[in-house]
């Protein structure tokens, strides 16, 4: 078992002042159309084709939204409060909290019905899922210690990664890179915080990256990765660690009590869920770009595969839907402006056999 050591903590660097490009984020999200799932407080969503994965803690039940129609098409019953949700390959992955025991209930999206329940031994904080869709991975703590169950869905067995030991351990969020060969866990204790980095093939931890503050959620954009912390002292912040280095290069302070952080599919804006609002925080200035608001507090976001639309859920029971344009197309003029080969002008052909 790895034993991480105290965090030291790093320089707060206030990035608010740098040069950016012009704002490219405001105006281009429209809301289109509230939907009342009614079945308590929205705890957790997830998207995949076709279908908005909706967890009612209150009601032991998860929603199924269509986002075709914007409807509640279905709504299933488990055996718990589902916490968390993580969908791979026409299934959704619950994260449930029941008096006896924690654990996955797995839902066959086309049915939508559950095919599957995986009881687990301590307490679900954090669920993943592998980028094929072969491994769930289950964030646990128990008595100052954490580990990761790991769920091999085909052959239908739980296997376990030992993390660390730390007073009041908990793993707040986690995340596997595109490629499934990184699994990053946000670990906190009394102490501070933790970046820890596990390799997936060997089951082992092969980094710990010292942060500080809470780690609330973690993004991955561009060869980075985006760590939402939260603090009394500071509140908010965002803590870019570049993944080449191990090394956080920047942050900047948000203020307020941010949950959730959820990158955008073109990775060029965070959406980071506070208080009463979603701030958009643009990745290339960590400038807050912009503020989208739902009926009631939001809880939750997610987005659609191709990042067109974006899903907010409140503590009323409502999701908020928005339309939203990519800002690639909106950057191009500051990255022509900024790289020195888009600045090289063209020479102008000569005629043949001069």
């Amino acid at each position: 078992m790895a034993n991480f050591s105290m965090p030291t903590g790093h320089v707060m660097h206030n990035v608010h002042n740098r040069s950016s490009a012009e704002d490219t984020v405001r105006g281009d999200i429209v809301r289109e159309r509230v939907v009342r799932v009614q079945r308590g407080p929205i705890g957790d969503m997830a998207t995949t084709d076709g279908v908005v994965v909706i967890a009612n803690p209150a009601d032991d039940s998860v929603s199924l939204l269509d986002p075709s129609t914007l409807t509640v098409v279905d709504t299933v019953l488990v055996d718990g409060e589902p916490q968390a949700v993580a969908v791979a390959d026409g299934r959704a992955y619950v994260g449930i909290a029941a008096a006896g025991h924690d654990a996955v209930a797995v839902v066959d999206l086309d049915s939508r019905t559950v095919i599957k329940t995986y009881p687990l031994a301590f307490g679900v904080t954090a669920l993943a899922v592998s980028p094929d869709g072969k491994r769930v991975y289950a964030g646990r703590c128990v008595r100052d210690r954490v580990d990761v169950a790991v769920i091999d869905v085909t052959a239908e067995r739980v296997g376990t990664i030992d993390i660390g030991r730390g007073p009041a351990a908990n793993i707040d969020a986690m995340s596997v890179d595109p490629g499934g060969k990184r699994m990053y866990l946000a670990v906190t204790d009394t102490e501070g915080s933790r970046l820890i980095v596990v390799d997936t093939e060997t089951s082992r931890v092969s980094r710990v990256v010292p942060i500080g503050s809470p780690i609330r959620d973690l993004g991955y954009a561009a060869g980075a990765l985006y760590a939402l912390t939260s603090d009394r002292a500071v509140g908010g912040a965002i803590h870019v660690v570049d993944l080449a280095t191990w090394k956080v290069t920047e942050a900047t302070t948000l203020g307020g009590a941010p949950t959730q952080l959820v990158m955008s599919a073109d990775q060029t804006r965070a959406y980071v869920v506070d208080y009463d609002r979603v701030a958009v925080v643009s990745t290339s200035s960590l400038e807050v770009s912009d503020s989208l608001t739902a009926e009631a507090r939001p809880s939750c976001v997610t987005q659609s595969a191709d990042g067109t639309r974006l899903y907010i859920a409140d503590y009323s029971g409502g999701v908020s839907v928005l339309s939203v344009e990519s800002s690639i197309e909106a950057l191009y003029p500051h990255f022509l402006a900024t790289d020195p080969i888009a600045q090289t002008a063209t020479r102008a052909l000569q005629p043949a056999g001069v």
